[in-house]
């Protein structure tokens, strides 16, 4: 806190030097709280050494200024204690011997002090006694400094008792044939600084020093001296700016951050800019609590309107004029505790306004807020500046707050932010009444900003309103709020809710207009809900069927039944991939590209056209939503679209890039979005396991596992498992895992490969544990089934896998098919697969032009691929690098691959790649075949 003080320790030892040849002088060191004063005085007793002067301290309290001569006795009394009783009698002899009477125990033996007589209100005893003390004392300090100069340094001057103030001032005038300096601290903005006797004595200076703020340079310093380590630029500058230079902003941050374990990096630069440590936070309360009423009422008025605040609020909060408000943000302002660089008083630093909020009751602090909330409304405010107060008033409010509320929680929708705008429903909801119609709007506005991030309690709040709605159309706007995707997780008592509100609407073929939009929006609320019954799925085939072949697209109830119908027939594979890509197609083109669609009935598309190869056309949707809700700020639309996308990167081929996407997605989503709709959290196991992603897998595992596991979102988290365990060599596991799987997905009628592609998945492993004819007749189920609903990748993968687990000419010819029926497709990481799978099986010229097709793409998770007979010299061993030699003799040893990895120092990924080139180099199946290909020839 010393830096940058070469200034005024120059002026002081000049003044030491004055006074050593006998003119002494009076410095002053003032400035705002913070900046430094205490510690430049703490600095000076090295100075005065240097010189050979005596040094004489004392620090004002705020406590002690009724104890008269407080601050004189704090000075002379260690210097009289500390030397002989004949030097004390030669000091306090002759003029200065009244100074006896200020020192009880140096009083004569048959006197006692009469305090009485000592203080120095108006009116009091006789000047006689007062100025003979005043003498007598500077005479002490004169014979004092006969002997050696004398520094006298006074902290906090501005608490003194009334005496010692007193004697300052007469000695501030009588300087110039003492060797004396004296040195004292005023904080500006005190209100005990305007005393006049404290003016005084500063009237008296010869020179008054203002430290000012540190530079950016001096902030560097002192973070590298705190920690130990330079600090990044961006650590820096966030301390430069969170202090503003006040040197006991900076070190309370830097200390509160050091004590907890931070270091200087820009990773916690915003842990600089909010830390509250609270021995400051203490210090500014103490502060704030020695104002006034007046400036305690402005900084009050300036904590709770924060960024609101101007001038003409302010006064009315704080119900001074304007020449009081003036008066007070000047007060702040010598303190330093406001930032410079504002127009209207801003608090330099959180804890400032924290410490003021701790000044204020709990009534105060209540009252404060309600006036606020009334004055901004009636100023004309936006209305969540208005309910940022209302939030925190418990009390009763009066009627205009349900509106105002309202108004703030649909400008939070609007921009994204539908966490903050359940906060406002929920307070407003407080005042309502129980029954009414007024609550049961707010609880549909309340489940229309829930349906982001909490779908069971927007569903369960939807249910709670429709009782009490007055009307069948109301009662079916209500319903219609519901997304259809989140119907996955309604309770039976709410599907009988919106069962029973679509039967009174009626028949939507026999309604018009308005009527009839709200019955197909119902209709596609039922029939979302029946998407596990085979049954439903295939009367869902026939409804859309019933629409004709080009149904009607324009409303949004008629996009978003179609979309549910298109969605089930794509589920069961009953609606081929003829009739239900064109229609996908025809539903996103007249579904408008805004982030706010994206967890309605477009994410059932995605599916359907994912499914047909239709990238193309879901690609640039979803690109358009995200750049809106990145816009926006959108967190949870940006976590819907964002999974999405990553699915469609991952079958273009740009695995790196699908990672990060979904890792984005998965970081963005919330926990109930991820447990209670299968979409997202199926385009996040999908990724995960085709680009072999371990952490994104394990990530969404806990992630989906925090509050339990809901029926949607099961079955991909069997695939994930499934992965998982096959990746560790636990096959039998992962096979349990499939199976279940696919005994869940037959049973509620999902039977099309595209979507959950479960058989090739066990095929892999099937043929791991040797049984070929089992793996067999799983990938013909799925190339039949493929077949049948018309996708090209599904077909491919399908050969691809088939080829790869058969050996000779047939496998060849499957693998062939693959790269043929994959040519045309969108899937590109597919055809890659299927391109290295047959480069490695042909081998020589024409391996190779396959292998440079497919790039560096290996065989994906749940198998390995078999590769042309190399040339086998030393147990076929040579071809194989020195880091895959150890790998693979280690693998055939039983070790598995997270043991080969922590023995090595590598990553598991590492092992798992060098075990790919292995199998492919010794031309074996998998680990059982490293166990006779890594034996030493001849044993």
């Amino acid at each position: 806190m010393l830096c940058e003080r070469e200034t005024e320790f120059g002026l002081v030892a000049e003044a030491l030097q004055g006074a050593a040849d006998g003119l002494g002088s009076l410095l002053v060191i003032t400035g705002p709280l913070g900046v430094g004063k205490t510690a430049l005085l703490g600095g000076l007793p090295s100075l005065a050494g240097l010189q050979g002067a005596r040094v004489l301290r004392a620090n004002g309290a705020l406590l002690e200024q009724d104890f008269a001569f407080g601050l004189v006795r704090q000075l002379m009394e260690p210097v009289l204690a500390g030397v002989d009783e004949r030097q004390r009698d030669e000091w306090l002899a002759g003029p200065a011997e009244p100074a006896r009477l200020v020192f009880d125990d140096l009083a004569g033996p048959d006197e006692t002090p009469e305090w009485e007589h000592l203080r120095w209100d108006d009116g009091r005893p006789d000047g006689g006694v007062r100025h003979t003390v005043l003498h007598g004392l500077l005479m002490l300090l004169t014979a004092m400094s006969e002997q050696r100069p004398v520094l006298l340094v006074v902290d906090d001057l501005q608490w003194g008792d009334q005496p010692s103030l007193r004697w300052l001032g007469y000695l501030a005038k009588r300087l110039g044939g003492v060797r004396a300096t004296v040195v004292v601290t005023v904080r500006e903005g005190d209100p005990l600084s305007e005393r006049p006797l404290v003016r005084a004595v500063a009237n008296g200076a010869r020179t008054t020093l203002r430290p000012g703020p540190l530079s950016l340079a001096s902030t560097r310093l002192m973070v590298a001296e705190e920690f130990g380590e330079p600090g990044e630029e961006e650590f820096v500058q966030a301390c430069q700016e969170v202090s503003d230079g006040n040197p006991m902003f900076l070190m309370s941050v830097l200390l509160g951050m050091a004590v907890s374990g931070y270091r200087p990096i820009a990773a916690d630069a915003e842990v600089a800019r909010s830390l509250l440590p609270s021995q400051l936070r203490d210090r500014l309360t103490s502060c704030m609590a020695s104002q006034p009423p007046g400036i305690q009422s402005f900084a009050k008025a300036m904590a709770v309107l924060s960024e609101q605040a101007d001038a003409e609020l302010l006064g009315q909060l704080s119900e001074l004029d304007p020449i009081g408000c003036v008066e007070a943000a000047r007060v702040l302002d010598r303190m330093g505790l406001l930032a410079q660089t504002t127009p209207v008083p801003k608090f330099l630093h959180l804890a400032v306004q924290d410490a003021v909020e701790q000044l204020m009751r709990a009534d105060d602090a209540e009252r404060l807020h309600r006036r606020a909330a009334a004055l901004l409304h009636a100023g004309g405010y936006p209305a969540e500046q208005v309910a940022a107060h209302l939030l925190v008033i418990s009390a009763d409010q009066d009627n205009w707050t349900t509106s105002v509320l309202r108004a703030a929680a649909d400008t939070a929708l609007s921009r994204g932010a539908p966490e903050v705008a359940t906060r406002y429903l929920r307070r407003a909801l407080l005042d309502c009444s129980s029954d009414g119609p007024d609550r049961a709007m707010l609880l549909v506005d309340l489940a229309t900003a829930e349906c982001w991030f909490d779908p069971a309690a927007a569903v369960r709040h939807i249910s709670q309103a429709v009782p009490l709605l007055g009307s069948t159309r109301e009662r079916a706007l209500a319903v219609s709020r519901i997304a259809p995707p989140m119907l996955g997780v309604a309770s039976s008592s709410v599907l009988e809710v919106i069962d029973r509100v679509a039967a009174e609407l009626g028949d939507p073929d026999k309604l018009t207009g308005t009527d009839r939009e709200l019955a197909l929006s119902l209709e596609a609320r039922l029939r979302c809900t029946q998407t596990n019954d085979p049954a439903r799925l295939a009367m869902a085939v026939d409804r859309l069927r019933e629409l004709g072949e080009h149904p009607p697209l324009e409303s949004r109830g008629e996009r978003e039944l179609a979309a549910v119908l298109v969605h089930a027939g794509t589920l069961s594979g009953g609606l081929p991939a003829a009739e239900a890509v064109p229609l996908a197609r025809r539903i996103v083109e007249h579904e408008p590209a805004v982030a706010s669609h994206s967890h309605a009935a477009v994410p059932l598309i995605v599916t359907t056209l994912l499914a047909g190869d239709c990238d193309d056309v879901a690609g640039p949707w979803l690109e358009l939503a995200l750049s809106q809700a990145r816009r926006q700020n959108a967190t949870v639309q940006q976590a819907i679209i964002t999974t999405h996308q990553s699915t469609i990167l991952m079958r273009a081929g740009l695995l790196a890039e699908a990672r990060a996407a979904a890792a984005e997605g998965l970081a963005l989503a919330d926990v109930d979005w991820l447990r209670t709709v299968a979409m997202p959290t199926k385009a996040l196991a999908m990724v995960a396991i085709e680009t072999e992603a371990v952490d994104l897998a394990e990530q969404l595992l806990a992630k989906c596992a925090e509050h339990g596991e809901a029926l949607p979102s099961q079955w991909p988290l069997h695939a994930v498992r499934a992965w998982l365990a096959a990746r560790d060599g636990q096959v039998s596991s992962a096979l349990n895992h499939l199976y279940e799987l696919g005994r869940r997905t037959e049973r509620i009628g999902w039977r099309n490969p595209t979507v959950v592609p479960w058989r090739s998945w066990a095929a892999g492993l099937q043929h791991q544990l040797g049984d070929h004819a089992e793996a067999v007749e799983l990938l013909r189920t799925e190339h039949d089934l493929a077949k049948d609903w018309g996708s090209a990748a599904a077909v491919g993968r399908a050969l691809r896998v088939w080829g790869v687990i058969t050996e000779g000419p047939e496998g060849v010819q499957r693998l062939r098919e693959a790269v043929a029926v994959l040519a045309d497709s969108a899937h590109r990481l597919e055809l890659a697969r299927a391109e290295a799978a047959l480069g490695s099986r042909l081998g020589g010229v024409e391996g190779d032009k396959h292998l440079k097709l497919a790039g560096s793409v290996g065989a994906g998770p749940w198998l390995t691929v078999p590769t042309a007979a190399p040339t086998r010299t030393n147990g076929g061993r040579t071809d194989l690098t020195k880091t895959e030699r150890k790998v693979a003799m280690l693998a055939a040893a039983g070790r598995t691959n997270g043991e080969i990895a922590d023995e090595l120092g590598v990553s598991l990924r590492a092992v798992e790649k060098h075990l790919t080139n292995s199998y492919r180099k010794l031309a074996v199946p998998g680990r059982s075949g490293l166990v006779d290909a890594m034996r030493p020839q001849g044993s």
